[in-house]
This record gives structure tokens, sequence and C-alpha cells, in this order.
């Protein structure tokens, strides 16, 4: 079936920015696990006071405390633990298929779900049991009470630590990870993400070893117990059926999600399914009210999904097919992402779209794709045809050099002249396209336009003659003879476009210029000289060559012949050739 429909078929998208459900909870995620991870970073500082002594870690507690008990700032943080709780269930039952997330996400999941366990009776022990029964939570109080009177505690509160802050780093990390600074940022982030919870641990354990030995002097111990005003029988009694009823209605809240999760599959079996069908042609059943991209994860279809399908990245976008005409319009949150990517209009976020009815689809990004790939790119990555200039360059009897030279000679000096011909061709406004042996191809005008390719690519023909010259007067003990290169230009119209697959893709340009320019470089060796330019270059350029011979060359796959001129040495063009202008 033809999955070719007219962009005027597409349901337009609404004008309208309203706050949808699935907004409101993402950023109410993101406000409360900010809120969370605010107070872990602030409470772990704390900790790390303990390399300098216990007295300044109650001097920073005072601190911590003064803001943290406020009445503001005690109801946006058990306000966030609330929200957060509430939207991982809420999660986990809007989840299709449980199973089938990727390891980080089923990661996040388990590791936010073992942090109120882990963390109840240390709550209960400090914050209840101070504004309900006059403890004095100090860190002394902690420290005794976690490795003292009960060291099993400590190493919880260890493993807590540890688990909480695990799982924020992952919660960020996905945050993060979709922004286009992140990748320079990542460095620092890392660091610090290694560096505070480490502190933390070695000033929370050197406050605990010092505890310890003090707590085995009568005179330290019995003024410290008495100012900390430990709670009686009644307290433990009161915390234990808290943690009890917490506990209870946490298993509760979980077996009440899976049972209508159930429920709904039910329902949904009854009242029909969805046919989602992928460019290989398989099919996969769900029920209305799935997304595009649960959809292929229950089907087995590998997805892109960067950020775990919360309609961030734009990596799982789609191109619709047969059926598409039905598809609902796109809500605001996606409609925000994918005018950022500039999408065209017959493409939608997987992750958002769930079809009502019958639909085909065509994944637009291999799975293996990175974040990078949903930051917006210039048109022209996605395939356009476009008038470029091509230079094609290739030493000359460098396989007969190298038969000669240990394997690793060979490729120092090859990276040697790589580096130099790359120079050369950045400098003056070219792309390096790829290195094809001891060959390279650039490509100049993509962003500029023909005119300014043309003068461009003179300039990098120049210079990468100039760079050459260099190199083997750097290397003129090592070489029998001197480096030799030839190089190739032509201009014309070529499709450009992102190319590959994986890590193996780059931008590059293929047609019958391309073809041209390879084709003139190989006749440097017919003209014996370094530079053969088409005058078609020459022209684009608005340059004077006419001191150089000019030549009718019959190209194979053209019908007519091209006029070309033969340079001997490219380092004597003259400057308005050989240097683009400002």
């Amino acid at each position: 079936m033809d999955a070719r429909v007219s962009t005027d078929q597409l349901p337009a998208a609404p004008v309208r920015r309203r706050l949808e459900p699935g907004i409101i909870a993402r950023q109410c995620r993101l406000i409360s696990g900010l809120t969370l991870l605010a107070y872990v970073v602030s409470h772990l500082i704390n900790h790390s006071f303990g390399l300098i002594s216990l007295d300044a870690m109650e001097w920073g507690r005072r601190w911590f405390l003064a803001f943290w008990r406020t009445p503001i700032a005690t109801t946006a943080l058990y306000g966030a633990v609330v929200v957060h709780i509430a939207l991982a269930l809420w999660s986990l039952y809007g989840r299709r298929r449980l199973l089938r997330m990727p390891a980080w996400e089923a990661a996040q999941l388990l590791l936010g779900l073992s942090i109120p366990p882990l963390l109840a009776e240390h709550v209960l022990g400090t914050r209840f049991a101070h504004q309900f029964y006059g403890v004095n939570d100090s860190y002394a109080y902690v420290v005794w009470a976690t490795w003292v009177f009960a060291w099993d505690k400590g190493v919880t509160q260890v493993v807590a630590l540890l688990v909480a802050w695990l799982h924020a780093a992952i919660g960020i990390h996905f945050w993060l990870r979709v922004k286009p600074w992140y990748p320079r940022a990542i460095p620092f982030l890392y660091a610090a993400a290694l560096i505070v919870p480490l502190l933390a641990l070695i000033g929370y354990l050197e406050a605990a070893l010092f505890v310890v030995e003090r707590a085995r002097d009568p005179d330290w111990l019995r003024p410290a117990l008495a100012a900390m005003r430990l709670p009686g029988p009644e307290m433990a009694r009161d915390a234990l059926t808290v943690k009890n009823w917490v506990f209870s209605a946490l298993g509760s809240l979980l077996v009440l999600i899976l049972i209508l999760r159930q429920v709904r599959a039910w329902w949904e079996r009854r009242h029909g399914v969805v046919r989602v069908t992928y460019p290989d042609g398989r099919v996969v059943e769900v029920p209305p009210g799935t997304t595009v991209l649960e959809a292929s994860r229950l089907g087995g279809v590998p997805h892109a999904s960067v950020c775990g399908g919360r309609g961030r990245c734009s990596t799982c976008r789609i191109r619709l097919g047969p059926g598409m005409e039905h598809v609902p319009p796109a809500g605001a949150e996606e409609t925000r992402v994918l005018e950022r990517i500039a999408a065209p209009p017959l493409v939608r976020l997987a992750c958002q779209l769930k079809p009502t009815r019958d639909l085909h689809v065509v994944p637009l990004l291999p799975p293996t794709a990175t974040a990078r790939d949903g930051f917006k790119k210039p048109g022209y990555l996605n395939g356009q045809e476009r008038e470029i200039a091509i230079l094609f360059a290739d030493l000359r009897a460098f396989t007969q050099m190298s038969e000669n030279r240990l394997p690793y000679d060979v490729v120092f000096l090859l990276n040697r002249y790589f580096s130099e011909m790359g120079r050369a061709v950045e400098r003056t406004g070219g792309r390096v396209d790829k290195f094809i042996g001891d060959g390279v191809m650039a490509l100049f005008g993509i962003d500029s336009g023909p005119e300014r390719g043309c003068r461009d690519a003179l300039a990098g023909a120049r210079a990468m003659a100039e760079n050459l010259s260099a190199l083997n007067a750097a290397l003129k003990h090592d070489l029998m003879q001197p480096l030799k290169i030839g190089i190739g230009i032509h201009t014309g119209t070529a499709i450009v476009g992102e190319m590959g697959y994986a890590r193996a893709t780059s931008v590059t340009a293929i047609g019958d210029a391309v073809n041209t320019a390879s084709r003139l470089e190989s006749m440097t060796k017919e003209f014996d000289a370094q530079l053969v330019v088409s005058q078609e270059v020459v022209d684009r350029a608005g340059v004077d060559l006419s001191r150089y011979p000019a030549r009718e060359v019959d190209i194979r796959g053209r019908r007519q012949a091209l006029n070309v001129r033969v340079i001997d040495n490219a380092s004597e063009l003259p400057v308005e050739a050989g240097a683009a202008p400002a």
C-alpha cells in the first residue's frame, strides 16, 4: 500500500496553548523532584562538615533547619514528597506493559519506590520525634542512634543515601540530556555527582567514628544523652504504628494500581484494538489510548526514545501514513516540540500520539539515536538539493612510499597529513566530508551559497598546498621524497544530507557534480599538475585564472566536454583566488 498522503490531509494542530494534564503532570514531577533534590543536596553538604568536626556539622545544621523547618519550606518539602510519590504511582498505572521499558527507566522507578521504606525510620526518628516528643534530633543524637544504639540503622542510612542520590542523578541526566548545552556541562555535573555524596559519606562516617569513640567515656555520654532528650517507649510504639500505617498505605496503593490496570485491560479488550503498521510490514495490535511508542515497545519494535517517552527529546518522531486522517490533533506540548525542530507537517511524536484507528507509521530515527538527534538542525540535513563546490584531494604514489615503512610510521604520517588538510579546509570555510584511504573529500558553500563556496574551495586548495609544503619541510628527514597531492574542484547541484548508520552518520553529498570533482582530481596525474578546476568554479568564484592553461576534457557519464583550468602549483594561485573574502 502506498504510504504517501497529501499534507493537506493532516489534521491541523491547535493554535491555542492550553495546559494539558500531561503537561501539568510533567511540570509537577519536575518541580517536586527539584525541591527534593535541593533538600538532599543541602543535607549532604551539611553531612560533609563532619570532615571538620561534629561541632561544624551542628553549626551547619542550624542554618539548614532555619530554612527547611519554616512553615513554607516544610509545606513545600512534604508536598513534594506526596506529589512525587503520587505521580510515580500514576506513571505505573499508565504503562501498558510494565516489563517493556528501558533499563534506566526501570532502575529509576525501582530506586524511587525503595526510598520511602529506607527513609521511613530516619524521618520518624528525627522530625517526627522532634515535632511530637521534643527530641533534640542533633547530629550527635542521629549518629549515636544509628551507630552506637543500633549500628544496622547506620548501614540502612548509607544505603538510603546512595539510593536517593542515584535516583535523583538518573532523573537529572534524562531531564537535561535533551538540552543543547548539556554535553559541555557533563564533566562538571558528573564531578559534582561523585563529589557531593562522597564527601557526605566520609563526613558522616568521620562523625560516627568520633561519637563511637567518645561514647565509651561516661563523662561525655551522660550529658550528651541528657541533651538529646531521648524519647520513651510511648514514642517508639507511636513511631512503629505510623511506620506500619505508611507501609500499609503504600502497599495498598500499589495493589490498587495493579488491580486497576487489569480492569482497564479488560475494558479495552472489550472495545476493540488499534492496528499500528510499521515499514517492515509488522503489525502491532493495541487498545485505543495506547501511544505509538508504547505500541512499539509492546510489539518489540526497536524505537528511539531518549527522554523515555516524556515528549521532550523528539527522537521518537514518526511520519504518518495511511490512516493519518483519523489521528487526533497534536496538543500544545507536542506542537511546541515539533516547532522547535521545524518538523514537516506529516511528522508527529510517537510518545504523544494515541491513534484511535488503524495507522501506518514510519519511525524517522534509528533506535540508536542520541540526544543530539533531537536538537534542531539545518533543513538540508534531512536531504536537499543544493548547488555547492566539491573538492577532492589525493596523495600521489603514497602506496609505494608506504611499502617499506612500519605500520606505525604509515599511520603517523597519514594522521599528520590529514590534520594539515583538515585544518586547511576548515580554515577556509569548508566542511571535511570524509577521508577515503589517503584522499580527502570536502564540501564548500553548503550554508553560504555557490559563489562563496567556489571562492572558498579555491582558497582551500591554496591552503592545502601551502600546508603540504610546510609538512614536507617539517618531515624532510623522514621522507625519501616530498609528499605530492592532486586536487580536483567542481561545482554543481548535489543532494546534501545526513547519511549513514548509527555512529557512521555524517553530512555528505551525492550526485553528478561529486563524481565530476573526483574525475578532475584523477586528471591531475594525466596533466602532471597539482590542481584541476572546472571553468564553472572559476566563473562562479569571479576570479581571473586566464594565465593558466585551459583544457577541454571528457568526463565519463557526461555528454558534453568540460572546460577546466590546469594549475601546476595551487599555492601560486593569485590572492583573489586563493583567499576567501571576509
